[in-house]
């Protein structure tokens, strides 16, 4: 069994501060003894004293009925005091010790929440955020009558909408800088990765705005082209979002590239050869 360094620098120095009480319940010969004690820690929710004693007698229950019902609470102990790290790997590590356990669809549940539990603020790296939608969805589709699977659905949900907003704010960063082209392609990539979300025709919308302005920021020669491409993404806005109450915004978009593109055509002409 796998216990890692930080669990045991942990209970070093949970150990330390525990008083003279834990130190004579950890000296103490008798294994059952701990374990009551343990287990009478755990109702109180002093979770710190509970893990170190859990662990001090594991090696003497590894073999015996007791064994799973510790390591459950182990594993709880590292949850409740919001060791998510740990804790993922604990209940990873219960369902490999007891595959037949009749906690089996709880612990599962719980390492993937426990992934949940360490996804960051948007801004931030949503590796863990990814791994949570993962575990989630197959837990939804090892247990698919579960009563949590209504729960596990709203945390996939939640995720998603936080990876949603996590690009959102990147694809505006790109056109706040004046990254129109890169904005352009960022907010088109949005509609691929969310095509369900709410704010689906703002993306479109934002993606011309950023082909209008980086057509605008063009060399004179690719500004036609630069134009029509604006134009053409508009009749793809059309026919995703008929009924969009930013179809008006989008419009006017096309009107300027016209405007421009006549104008620019009307210059090429009267430029003398």
């Amino acid at each position: 069994m796998r216990i890692g360094i930080v669990t045991l620098l942990l209970a070093v120095l949970v150990v330390a501060g525990c008083g003279k009480s834990m130190n004579k319940i950890l000296k103490s010969p008798d294994p059952e003894y701990k374990l009551r004690m343990a287990e009478k820690y755990y109702v109180k929710k002093s979770y710190n004293k509970a893990q170190v004693l859990f662990e001090d007698i594991m090696p003497f229950y590894k073999t015996r009925p007791e064994f799973q019902d510790i390591y459950y609470k182990y594993a709880y102990c590292a949850y409740y005091q919001k060791d998510y790290m740990n804790a993922e790997n604990l209940f990873k590590t219960f369902m490999e010790v007891f595959p037949t356990s009749t906690r089996a669809e709880e612990i599962d549940y719980m390492r993937a929440y426990s992934y949940y539990k360490q996804s960051p603020k948007p801004q931030l790296d949503q590796t863990n955020t990814v791994k949570a939608m993962g575990v989630m969805q197959t837990f939804i589709n090892t247990y698919p009558n579960s009563t949590r699977v209504a729960e596990a659905q709203g945390i996939i949900d939640i995720c998603r909408a936080k990876l949603e907003t996590k690009d959102q704010k990147s694809a505006q960063l790109y056109y706040d800088m004046g990254h129109f082209r890169a904005a352009a392609v960022a907010f088109t990539e949005m509609l691929e990765n969310f095509p369900e979300s709410q704010q689906s025709d703002r993306y479109k919308l934002m993606a011309i705005k950023a082909w209008f302005r980086f057509a605008e920021m063009s060399v004179e020669e690719k500004k036609v082209e630069r134009y029509e491409k604006v134009i053409t993404e508009y009749k793809d806005f059309v026919d995703r979002f008929p009924d969009s109450k930013l179809r008006k915004d989008a419009e006017e978009f096309v009107l300027l590239s016209e405007s421009n593109i006549k104008k620019l055509s009307n210059e090429q002409v009267k430029t003398p050869a």
